[in-house]
């Protein structure tokens, strides 16, 4: 396992006191590796949970051709451009079974959608493309179809023997259905993660505590646990830590003896007056962050040793104190972090681009997060304009924000109507 100075060395420009949010996350990716222990569920408890290993398909899907519309089947060979086809039914497939009859040359068969085609037909027109005569005969109009027209192949969305669901990947609701496809009651995951998470410092109440001149009522806590249990963490809650050496090394010892990943906020920043920065640098390899963004520039990141038998490294995310840029810090480092250590392929939340209703200030040199609300223009684009303050202190515009504005290391001053990068937070916070 490298030290964070052997991370560090492999960085180029490497600089704990002026970090880009890309050499950031670049750290982070060495940090951290996935956990090891797995356990098998049930579909019904697997949603959300990470694929341990690959899915190989035991059967085809679908496991024979078959018809995707309800109408009649036919051999595609008798339709001929510029000419209508007439033709006789001679019985009716349904789904669920195979239709045992023979069909000669000017004859179908009615088809039900996700029936088996019968041998010798290939093609099958919809119900409502077609006339019925007197006789029962049915006639398809010229040129409204063409042969091998709505025939589901055997194995076209997966084939026997293939690598359905690959190792790492999120088990949503339509992964849950596709292996339910494959006739899999259970499924191998990646065990749950678990992250322990206190917040430091004089100043915080917690709820239930009288108000007291000075004082604060703790926002992080629940914050951070409502981040963390979507992310689908084992969310291990140590409560508020006063600033007191023995009572610091306690919850941080228990946070290492008990998690894979601890989360702090507060008393990261140089020059507080606490006792956060000292006792993780006496427990673990740490290093302090100065990162060039806004809000959220304070952070610490590093292992903290477990000291129970055969306990491993807890990775280490220490966090600033104010609300907003708990939030940003977190979905910027945090979350693409812990998912990869919960085994997850998948990177993280995709940028998408809008068109900004107002001129934005930014200075290069820094990123910057801006609360921001995403919308759809008249003409079906997206925009995006601000919430207004953006202050790291005001939790509320986290409300009203369905996004942040995401301004690059790069990037100076945004005119109206420029277009910019926007992280939504659906289904994220």
């Amino acid at each position: 396992m490298k030290t964070l100075a052997q991370i560090a060395a492999e960085l180029q420009g490497y600089d704990p006191k002026a970090l880009s949010v890309g050499d950031a996350n670049a750290f982070l990716a060495r940090l951290v590796q996935p956990v090891q222990g797995t356990e098998t569920l049930p579909l019904f408890n697997a949603l959300g949970r990470v694929l341990a290993s690959d899915v190989v398909s035991p059967v085809s899907v679908p496991p024979h051709d078959n018809s995707a519309m309800d109408g009649y089947a036919l051999a595609g060979a008798q339709l001929v451009p510029g000419q209508p086809l007439t033709l006789r039914p001679v019985g009716t497939a349904l789904a669920g079974k195979a239709w045992a009859g023979t069909v000669a040359t000017g004859e179908c068969v009615k088809i039900m959608t996700g029936a088996i085609m019968p041998a010798g037909l290939d093609t099958v027109v919809p119900q409502e493309f077609t006339t019925t005569g007197a006789d029962g005969h049915i006639t398809i109009a010229a040129d409204v179809l063409r042969p091998g027209d709505n025939r589901r192949f055997k194995g076209e969305d997966i084939r026997e023997g293939s690598v359905a669901l690959a190792q790492g990947e999120p088990l949503t609701p339509a992964a849950l259905g596709l292996l339910a496809s494959l006739g899999l009651p259970t499924v191998a995951v990646y065990r749950r993660l678990r992250v322990a998470y206190f917040s430091t410092g004089d100043e915080i109440l917690s709820l239930g505590e009288a108000p007291r001149e000075g004082a604060v009522y703790d926002s992080n806590r629940y914050t951070v646990f409502g981040l963390l249990t979507r992310l689908g963490a084992e969310v291990i809650d140590l409560g508020v830590v006063r600033d007191e050496p023995a009572l610091l090394e306690a919850a941080f010892r228990q946070a290492a003896r008990q998690a894979d990943a601890i989360i702090t906020s507060g008393g990261v920043s140089v020059g507080e007056a606490d006792h956060t920065r000292t006792m993780m640098k006496q427990l673990g390899d740490v290093a302090f962050w100065r990162i060039a963004m806004r809000p959220g520039r304070p952070m610490a990141v590093g292992r903290l040793a477990s000291d129970a038998p055969g306990g491993r490294n807890a990775v280490l995310f220490g966090l600033p104190g104010n609300p907003v840029a708990v939030m940003v810090t977190f979905l910027a480092f945090v979350r693409p972090a812990l998912l990869r250590m919960m085994g997850s392929s998948h990177s993280p939340v995709p940028l998408m681009r809008a068109t900004s209703t107002e001129a934005l200030r930014k200075k290069p040199g820094r990123t910057e997060y801006q609360r921001g609300t995403v919308s759809t223009a008249p003409d079906g684009s997206l925009q995006v304009c601000t919430t207004g303050n953006q202050g790291s202190g005001v939790l509320s515009s986290m409300v009203q924000a369905n996004g942040l504005i995401v301004l690059h290391h790069g990037q100076g001053d945004v005119a109206v109507g420029e277009a910019v990068d926007v992280m939504v937070f659906d289904g994220v916070v």
